[in-house]
């Protein structure tokens, strides 16, 4: 009995001190994300991680969800902080990462003027200092002299909503975006890429602040901008000082990185899950929108991509249907599903 006793007491012990190192190594895995990438490598990433650029039928450029905070009330009651991101899309993936705070995430989409448009917001973010300066560069509007750094958000656009775009200035923007990501950062951009980003930025430019009729069925960047949880919060990225501020370190230090990929394809996501495995990390979030209505024929694919990914048991998907709502779903579950289903 004593020997038994004895016995128990060392398994349990022994279970103690597993755990406890469990913790640490677990810990100390987390801890081996970078805090930042040099430009280096993060357009190795880039240039490593993409894969061709894929055709998409409908142009855009900023999101049409409108019910795209419904699902962040609950995302923040059951998500990791401090955690890795994945995502698809334009600018709601900012919302997002503002809200959850991960260590570094990836925006992956088949089209390679998405990575362009992340670009272009990666230069505006890193030479605005607020959430007016950045408006009035996004737009090529002058700032109305009384908005400050800490103006509502929808005083902000009711305001910029007044004021024409400047196209003399929108020249001088697109120059200083450009050398930027070529000189400052030393990004290799092709002369495509250059001519994409003009594109984008005129679209941003002459579109204009309230509407967005290029983008598919987009309800205009203010409403985007200024929309709620369903409860009464707006959680957008420029709601608030502190989330604008949040995505610009992270751009500062190079740790949004846009990819150009098929969610069903050969490189991207499986690229990106691999760099997580090897700094010791697991997916937290990865919003897919309504990818998965485009890839029903190369299901398979899709499903063993997302299988490859570090999950766990608290990794979840933010996902949308058209005339429906934002939700969310367990990964594991998912990768279970596939798993069963007939081959």
């Amino acid at each position: 009995m004593r020997l038994r006793t004895g016995l128990a007491a060392a398994v349990a012990a022994s279970l103690v001190l597993f755990v406890f190192t469990s913790s640490i190594c677990t810990s100390r895995a987390a801890e081996n994300l970078p805090s930042q990438l040099s430009d280096a490598e993060y357009w190795k990433i880039i240039s490593d991680f993409s894969e061709p650029s894929g055709y998409f039928q409908h142009e855009i450029v900023t999101s049409n969800e409108i019910s795209y905070q419904y699902v962040l009330p609950q995302l923040m009651r059951t998500a990791r902080s401090a955690g890795t991101y994945l995502g698809v899309g334009p600018e709601q993936n900012f919302t997002y990462i503002a809200a959850l705070q991960p260590k570094i995430a990836f925006v992956i989409d088949i089209r390679r003027d998405m990575m362009l448009e992340h670009l272009l917001y990666k230069s505006i973010f890193e030479m605005s200092t607020d959430r007016t300066e950045f408006v009035a560069f996004l737009f090529s509007r002058k700032a109305p002299a009384q908005l400050t750094a800490d103006s509502p958000v929808q005083t902000i656009f009711q305001a910029f909503g007044r004021i024409p775009p400047d196209m003399t200035l929108a020249e001088e923007h697109l120059k200083d975006i450009l050398v930027r990501l070529k000189t400052r950062h030393r990004f290799p951009l092709t002369a495509d890429d250059e001519s994409g980003i003009r594109a984008i930025y005129m679209k941003f430019v002459r579109e204009g602040v309230l509407n967005f009729s290029s983008s598919f069925m987009s309800p205009g960047y203010a409403a985007l901008m200024t929309m709620t949880d369903g409860a009464g919060k707006n959680w957008s990225y420029l709601a608030a000082r502190e989330s604008y501020d949040r995505i610009r370190a992270m751009h500062q230090k190079n740790l949004i990185v846009p990819l150009v990929g098929d969610f069903a394809g050969p490189k991207a996501i499986r690229m990106a899950g691999q760099y997580l495995k090897d700094h010791g990390a697991t997916v937290s979030v990865f919003y897919i929108s309504n990818v998965e209505d485009y890839v029903q024929a190369v299901w398979r694919q899709y499903a063993s991509n997302i299988a490859s990914l570090p999950f766990d048991a608290s990794s979840v998907f933010i996902r949308w249907s058209p005339g429906s709502s934002t939700s969310l779903a367990s990964i594991a579950d998912f990768v279970r599903a596939s798993r069963r289903a007939p081959r």
